[in-house]
């Protein structure tokens, strides 16, 4: 089937109102619940497959996070679809106002493969609450997790509710050219720009979860074991593979020997003397990103790591120093596992660096002291983060996620996935019983009146 007959067959089925029903979103979710419990095997296998995923992390960070997205939509969603009540000014008297969330009408959801379940599963998840019909695309770098993808939600739905469609840059075109009422997209930066220029057209609403260099900071205020332990697991979750790993880090001069010892210790404690050949360290997606990151170990001095095995497609995990801002390491966002290290002596200095350049998706910073925190929070513009952790800030559904400015635009997970996918409508009901004729022709001499309503 052709993308201009999946299209007009999704645009038929939206229009028999069947997706605005409250029992049919909840049903849709917990079939899709109900799919996913029933092909665990097969999705950790896909995982494996692709990125050479433990089945620890695979649970960890595509499958449960899924489920939990689930579950929160679940319990939540006959509160987030029920009117509600607005002020109404007394310049309306007598009147009531109130908003409801309805659907777009057909969503496109595009999705990466660094974390291609979870990134592909929790968009849809938002768009299927919010009462939408929905064209999946996978990416086509992890192969075996679009193909269980296209496997559950072919069990799962009809294809004039969800339908995936498979392929690379051709199939990503394609779908670009057509018309849709809302754009999902996660990936890079100038991916992320022509598909903005592609909405454009038709002035589509997008959505852009992006990425960038997302900073962390190490005061000397700090406790040094624990920030290894977390920044070593944070930046070489998924082989770094990760939009929010820790990118690069401003260590304080003070503390800076002390973090370099700390992440040396809990490199080789999570993943021994070869790391190349642990079977639970993922792998580099394909040749093409490898060769890339491979790269970047031609500049600074590699002080930790360093080792490949560019057949099996592994790095280490290394860490650089001696990198300066001009290092073609500090230009793009590395996506791989190489740790970068900058120091600094004065937090002032921290502010001035970071916003001197794009805005993160996400940032962290390691301090015992408030008004460190205070600073950094306060003054520097950023998606979203941690004190004193990684990662772990997306990982819930009681905020939103995304990033701001060249990060991205617009927020998912929870309540907000649902707010995504649906536009707010706004009504006021007017009372037939009484009509001040204040606001109508001719206007003499109301206007005293007038300013008095208005509470100037």
């Amino acid at each position: 089937m052709s993308i201009k007959e999946i299209l007009s067959n999704q645009r038929k089925y939206f229009n028999t109102g069947q997706t605005f029903a409250l029992d049919f979103r909840l049903n849709a979710l917990k079939t899709l619940k109900k799919s996913i419990r029933g092909h665990e095997k097969e999705i950790l296998n896909a995982l494996k497959s692709d990125l050479n995923k433990p089945a620890f992390e695979a649970y960890a960070t595509e499958i449960g996070t899924v489920l939990e997205e689930l579950n929160y939509a679940l319990k939540h969603l006959p509160r987030w679809l029920r009117p509600k009540r607005a002020g109404t000014p007394i310049l309306h008297f007598k009147s009531s106002c109130y908003t409801i969330s309805e659907p777009y009408g057909i969503a496109l959801i595009m999705s990466p493969w660094n974390y291609p379940f979870y990134l592909t599963l929790a968009p849809l998840i938002g768009s299927i609450a919010g009462g939408n019909c929905s064209v999946v695309k996978p990416s086509a770098y992890s192969p075996a997790t679009s193909s269980i993808i296209a496997q559950i939600l072919g069990e799962c739905f009809e294809s004039g509710f969800v339908s995936v469609i498979e392929g690379g840059r051709d199939a990503n075109q394609a779908l670009l050219d057509e018309t849709f009422n809302y754009i999902f997209f996660t990936g890079g930066i100038s991916v992320g720009k022509t598909v903005m220029a592609a909405a454009s057209r038709n002035l589509t609403p997008v959505t852009l979860e992006l990425g960038g260099k997302s900073p962390c900071i190490v005061d000397r205020e700090v406790n040094i074991d624990l920030a290894a332990r977390r920044i070593v697991w944070g930046k070489f979750l998924n082989a770094g593979q990760t939009c929010v790993a820790p990118d690069y880090l401003l260590v304080h001069s003070q503390v800076k020997k002390q973090l370099i010892a700390g992440i040396r210790d809990y490199i080789l404690k999570f993943y021994g003397k070869t790391p190349c050949e642990n079977e639970e360290f993922p792998k580099i997606i394909n040749d093409k990103h490898f060769k890339r990151i491979k790269g970047y170990l031609d500049h600074g001095e590699v002080i930790i790591g360093g080792h490949y095995n560019e057949q099996r497609l592994r790095m280490a995990p290394t860490v650089i120093d001696h990198i300066s801002w001009d290092d073609p390491i500090m230009q793009e966002e590395i996506f791989g596992p190489i740790l970068p290290i900058l120091e600094y002596s004065d937090i002032s200095e921290v502010i001035q660096l970071v916003n001197a350049r794009p805005k993160p998706l996400a940032l962290y910073l390691f301090t015992t002291n408030k008004e460190v925190e205070r600073k950094i929070i306060g003054r520097i513009s950023f998606g979203g983060g941690c004190i004193n952790d990684t990662i772990v800030h997306l990982a819930t559904s009681e905020m939103p996620f995304g990033g701001v400015g060249e990060s991205g635009m617009g927020s998912y997970h929870g309540k907000w996935s649902f707010h995504t996918f649906t536009h707010t409508k706004s009504i006021l009901k007017k009372s037939n019983l009484i009509d001040i004729k204040l606001r109508y022709p001719p206007y003499g001499n109301k206007l005293s009146l007038l300013k008095k309503l208005f509470r100037e």
